[in-house]
């Protein structure tokens, strides 16, 4: 007999269960285990943590995982992990050897009613993840306990039922996965092939039949021989840095006054959604406030973004570039969208790296003289015009591919997660028996 003798006491996503199946607390067939390793366990067995764990696939980050002497627990293979930080990262792990992990990992260890790889399925499900995610304690920093957690309920069939299910589950989820991969593989190449086209034209013009020169710089190589190079410097009238006060953790409502993450750089194009709204007692710098025609680089940024570059399209207004952004003032020499690509190509980035400063290696910074320093090739004005206008549309076709291809990512998803929910609650007939 089921604990949930009633239904309408079962949370929505569990509810329709078949009859036969059991609706208990999860903690009536899953233990806990809270053993700690001793000092030899430590130095030998790989540690797990919350970062090692790919959301809903329960795949494995990094190859090799290292043993790491810190407040850890013990757990063994058929144990199933759960991250109880944010839960609704839905990190599960379900272990095929034995380690240690973070204390921010449930160990889970099912009873012989339950397989470990259906406890597994049930708790990726996006209606358990959610439920736990509902009953979380901490604002910042979302937590679930144990106590939660294990007043959730496991819908169980028989045993038979549940490795039918799980073996199932194995052989769907891995072709979806499979396309998954061969899709995002496929952003990957428009990428390369987008930035490669990209850089090509900023350095060698649209011209291929056009006399190429030696640059004098081993990293540009050959340019065409009308062009010339100059520093950053002589085509840029001012460097402006922005200002970032302690603003709310929400981006600003129409008519509040709002301040740009560094984000909004990070894409393809400006992206003004990035901002966080200024506090309504705060008096905002007005003159840091964007305009169209300005354009933004990130000064400080992971070591792959530093030196983002967007050009402000269009705005809302009350909107700030924070501290973390540059506005350039460019002069009449440059073209603001030829500008735009260089800086983003890889050979200004080259450039940063080899100036940026900052000790860690999550966030680099370049000052306004490395970027004064940059180094670029100089076309003809009109020359420049017409790369950048050619760049623009060649980015707006490759965004349009980008997004048929990111569409067929997101409803792959969507559907494996409904393929898992369906399966662990019953409503695949096929399955049960």
């Amino acid at each position: 007999m089921s604990y949930f003798a009633n239904s309408d006491q079962l949370p929505d996503w569990v509810r329709h269960a078949p009859d036969s199946w059991k609706k208990d607390w999860l903690k009536w067939h899953v233990s806990l285990s809270t053993e700690r390793p001793d000092e030899e366990q430590r130095a030998t067995l790989p540690y797990l943590s919350n970062e090692d764990i790919a959301s809903w696939t329960g795949k494995l980050l990094h190859e090799e995982l290292q043993p790491y002497e810190a407040d850890s627990r013990l757990f063994q293979a058929g144990d199933v992990l759960f991250n109880k930080l944010r839960p609704y990262l839905a990190k599960v792990f379900h272990a095929d050897f034995n380690g240690t992990s973070s204390g921010e990992l449930l160990c889970l260890r099912p009873s012989k009613r339950v397989d470990a790889r259906y406890l597994f399925y049930v708790l990726t499900s996006f209606g358990f993840i959610d439920s736990v995610d509902s009953h979380t304690f901490g604002s910042k920093m979302p937590r679930a306990d144990w106590e939660t957690v294990g007043h959730h309920p496991l819908p169980l069939p028989d045993i038979e039922d549940q490795k039918r299910i799980a073996r199932f589950l194995d052989e769907k989820t891995a072709q979806i996965d499979g396309l998954i991969e061969k899709k995002r593989a496929l952003l990957d190449r428009l990428a390369e092939k987008r930035q490669a086209i990209i850089t090509h034209a900023v350095t060698k013009g649209l011209n291929p039949d056009v006399p190429m020169k030696p640059s004098g710089i081993d990293w540009l190589g050959d340019i065409p021989a009308h062009w010339s190079r100059q520093r950053l410097r002589f085509s840029v009238d001012k460097i402006e840095q922005g200002w970032s006060p302690q603003c709310e953790n929400r981006p600003a409502d129409r008519g509040e006054w709002g301040v740009l993450k560094v984000g909004c750089v990070n894409g393809e194009h400006y992206d003004e959604s990035e901002n966080k709204a200024l506090p309504a007692d705060l008096e905002p710098i007005t003159r840091y406030e964007v305009r169209v025609g300005d354009l933004l680089v990130s000064r400080a940024n992971t070591k792959e973004l530093l030196g983002s570059a967007a050009i402000v399209e269009e705005t809302q207004g009350n909107i700030i570039f924070c501290d973390k952004l540059y506005r350039l003032d460019v002069s009449n020499s440059l073209d603001r969208r030829y500008l735009t690509a260089f800086l983003r190509s890889p050979l200004a980035r080259f450039q940063y790296e080899c100036e940026a400063t900052g000790t860690s290696g999550s966030m680099q910074n370049i000052g306004q003289d490395t970027l004064k320093n940059l180094c670029h090739p100089l076309p003809p004005i009109a020359e420049q015009q017409s790369i950048g206008k050619w760049i623009w549309a060649v980015m707006q076709d490759f965004s349009s591919t980008a997004i048929v291809v990111s569409q067929a990512i997101e409803k792959l998803i969507e559907y494996r997660s409904a393929l898992i929910t369906a399966a662990v609650t019953g409503q695949l007939p096929e399955l049960n028996g």
